[in-house]
């Protein structure tokens, strides 16, 4: 007889157990966290809300129809993030995702908000700049470096766990995670270089 996932909290076990024997309010319960989770993964690797709306309607279909076979002593967020995953790529080989161009976007996409109160309206402004810089540099990375950093910066996934839903060795995740990261550095530390260049320009 097999144990239970360790990793796996009791709670989430039993709104899953109550939601395959077809428990209204837990299969609307889980719905709603998945949605989000979903919609947030698709805009952080497509960039653009519309698209990242319509991937999460195409994976909450299939994640409730294949509901019934998933074991509820795994982990969801793998399972999810897979399916986001692949139907993200299907779309991006389509070359039909449209860029995210905004801040509000881009800073939506990290499912983080800022603080309402702390650092003075230049800090913040400061803060909102090196996001949107972040993010951009996150948005242009090709997407196999994009997928493996999100998954593991921002939703804090196990390199076991993205490995799983990537199907690949976990030192290719790893060595993917390095690479893009260095990228995400490097494109960041030159883009606030041409800032600081141009401001010296309008000073002069």
């Amino acid at each position: 007889m097999s144990l239970p996932a360790a990793d796996v909290p009791s709670d989430e076990m039993r709104l899953i157990v109550r939601a395959k024997s077809g428990d209204a309010a837990a299969l609307e319960e889980l719905g709603a966290f998945c949605r989000k989770l979903a919609y947030v993964l698709a805009l952080q690797l497509t960039g653009n809300r519309e698209d990242a709306a319509d991937l999460a309607q195409d994976t909450m279909l299939r994640f409730f129809r294949s509901l019934r076979r998933f074991d509820p002593r795994r982990p969801v967020r793998p399972w999810l993030y897979r399916i986001v995953r692949n139907l993200a790529r299907d779309r991006l080989r389509r070359a039909r995702v449209r860029r995210a161009s905004s801040l509000e976007e881009l800073t939506e996409a990290r499912g983080n908000d800022l603080p309402a109160a702390g650092p003075g309206p230049e800090a913040t402004a400061s803060r909102w700049q090196l996001q949107s810089v972040v993010w951009r540099a996150v948005q242009e990375l090709p997407v196999h470096y994009r997928e493996v950093l999100v998954l593991r910066d921002y939703h804090g996934l196990a390199y076991a766990e993205i490995a799983r839903i990537l199907r690949l060795p976990r030192g290719t995740v790893m060595s993917r995670l390095h690479r893009g990261r260095l990228m995400v550095r490097q494109a960041v530390h030159a883009s606030m270089q041409t800032g600081l260049a141009g401001e010296e320009a309008a000073d002069a």
